[in-house]
């Protein structure tokens, strides 16, 4: 679990890094950097973590559907009073 103002390193974290900084080992909390991956213009080393994949929401059909049928209803609209001014 990352660290935050709102979720900050308790005793149990800093017993897990002291744990895994005795051998290196990676966790799901730590891993390696391959040095050639590092961006030599910024040397940025900001948190993102490997292990954790990105939640995706996936829409239904009907959303969907129902957001395409909105944007037409919106471009008909648009279209008319474009035509009326000419």
């Amino acid at each position: 679990m990352p660290t935050s103002r709102t979720n900050p390193l308790n005793d149990a974290d800093l017993a897990a890094f002291i744990a895994a900084q005795k051998t290196f080992a990676d966790t799901a909390q730590s891993w390696s950097v391959d040095v050639s991956t590092v961006n030599t213009g910024t040397f940025d080393l900001s948190v993102k973590n490997p292990n954790v994949l990105e939640a995706v929401a996936h829409r239904s059909p009907q959303d969907i559907m129902d957001e395409i049928a909105a944007l037409d209803a919106e471009s008909a609209e648009v279209l008319a009073s474009i035509r009326a001014l000419l």
